[in-house]
């Protein structure tokens, strides 16, 4: 299969598509078409076949739709819930945008189950590839992009939750079904060791069909980020620098159009994950990110989920270009020509989910089903290689780091978006965290990025959050149930 052109691979060896009433049910094999079991994992197509389900996994519901958007979206200053008053789902998704949300509601175990069922098909590709007999090197770097994903999704799970289990290999037994939380700082060890060895073995770059694989800028950049949320700063300036003297990426020069299809695995994306439409086929295009969050109540819109707020319209620079190639305001006409009606029920929508009405692939049933979702980028690189040069004193490599990002924004126009020249540390550090919050405004890291600096009480408290109990969410209650209380619950909830 190859899934640069988008052909979808079969998603679950030994897992569980669930089904929830919002979402398309997707790739439902009969038992026929099935391998059995017992005749796996015996060959490097196998191998291949497993590998691959892995990714086809990553634009899943549960991946990048709803509980994503609730868990690691709304509770933002920068989204409110958007969709329509009619809509079934808002008053759920309010929960999680006001704080009011609790352990049964289903978003959660949505959000657990996701990462869960993604882990479950690492850890088969890890524990079962050893004993093919295949290419020595193929068999390497498939373990390798395992562990990246595995990594990837336990960072999700632990800044989400904290303490979670930490399950590294497929149970061989029911005694090993039921797992307690393990602390954090355990697991953000396990993440880092996985990390260190898929860098160790990841390729710099693919061609063709590969490019959407993980590679060992992937791998140094998610450790970056994983150290920056431990405040290892040594370690955030040295992935970062490692990634910077690969030499493969780059600010791709117009901002806006990084976001589109046809920009798709561009010189500034590090990792991003590779969505697909089988034209004609509704239930084989498995991606709705882009259609839970497309403008609403237009043709091959969307259902108008995660919208922008006022709060972050505000927070850009005047003359910033990043603040239009982030939203769709209302009554506008966008840079590839759709009419945003003023009749629309929101002001504002997400524009680096948006897939142009009239794209040729963009077909009702599943709108914008081809929009790839971008989960690191070189900008991302950038800012956090200046926060960590910042931190550690070295004033001057920050703001170079940090005015790439800026140049690149103003894009030749020096009336707008001036060079931060400031070496106090507490003033680089605010712009820092400024320009992290426009250039990556609408990508999921806004939460989790006021939490971790230690400013959610000063800058969430307005919306609800409560201090030492909204800086993780609760655990799923039906989780704790199926533990019959080996699972515990976080405090407050």
């Amino acid at each position: 299969m190859k899934m640069n052109n988008k052909i979808i691979a079969v998603v679950g060896i030994g897992s569980l598509i669930l089904i929830a009433s919002c979402r398309k049910s997707f790739l439902e094999v009969p038992p026929q078409g099935q391998q059995p079991a017992e005749q796996f994992w015996t060959s490097e197509e196998d191998a291949a076949k497993a590998v691959r389900s892995i990714y086809a996994n990553l634009r899943g519901w549960t991946e990048v739709a709803f509980a994503p958007i609730a868990i690691e979206s709304l509770g933002s200053d920068d989204t409110e819930t958007g969709s329509d008053p009619s809509d079934g789902s808002v008053p759920f998704m309010n929960m999680y945008n006001n704080f009011t949300v609790t352990s049964t509601q289903g978003q959660l175990s949505d959000f657990w189950n996701g990462r869960y069922q993604t882990i479950n098909l690492c850890n088969q590709v890890i524990d079962n590839i050893p004993a093919i007999n295949m290419d020595a090197n193929l068999k390497a770097r498939y373990i390798a992009e395992a562990k990246f994903i595995r990594a990837y999704e336990y960072f999700r799970l632990v800044r989400a939750f904290g303490d979670v289990p930490l399950r590294l290999h497929v149970p061989k037994d029911a005694t090993e079904y039921n797992l307690p939380r393990t602390p954090k700082a355990q697991v953000w060890t396990a993440i880092e060791q996985d990390l260190t060895d898929a860098a160790a073995v990841l390729p710099v770059s693919y061609t063709g069909a590969e490019v959407q694989r993980a590679t060992k800028g992937a791998a140094l950049a998610l450790h970056a980020k994983v150290a920056m949320y431990q405040n290892k700063w040594n370690d955030v300036k040295t992935f970062t620098d490692q990634v910077i003297a690969l030499g493969v990426y780059s600010l791709f020069p117009n901002y806006e159009k990084l976001f589109r299809i046809e920009n798709e695995f561009n010189s500034e994306s590090v990792f991003e994950i590779n969505a697909a439409l089988v034209p004609g086929n509704c239930d084989a295009s498995n991606s709705q990110y882009s259609q839970v969050q497309g403008v609403r109540s237009v043709a091959r819109g969307g259902w108008g989920f995660n919208v922008p707020t006022t709060n972050l319209a505000n927070a850009y620079e005047p003359g910033d270009p990043r603040r239009d190639a982030t939203i769709i305001f209302r009554g506008e006409t966008t840079p590839e020509g759709d009419n945003i009606p003023n009749t629309v029920p929101n002001p504002m929508y997400n524009q680096k989910s948006y897939v142009p009405f009239s794209h040729p692939k963009n077909q009702t049933c599943t709108e914008g089903a081809e929009q790839n979702i971008r989960v690191i980028r070189y900008a991302e690189v950038l800012l956090m290689n200046a926060e960590a040069n910042n931190e550690l004193g070295n004033s001057a490599a920050a703001i170079d780091a940090l005015e790439q990002v800026r140049a690149r924004a103003r894009a030749g126009d020096n009336t707008i978006l001036p060079k931060v020249t400031t070496t106090d540390k507490a003033a680089l550090r605010e712009a820092i965290w400024r320009e992290r919050r426009v250039e990556l405004a609408m990508e999921f890291d806004r939460y989790f990025d006021v939490i971790r600096q230690g400013r959610g009480e000063q800058v969430f408290g307005p919306l609800g959050w409560k201090k030492n109990k909204n800086e993780v969410w609760p655990v799923p209650q039906s989780e704790i149930d199926l533990s019959a209380g080996t699972l515990t619950q976080n405090p407050g909830y």
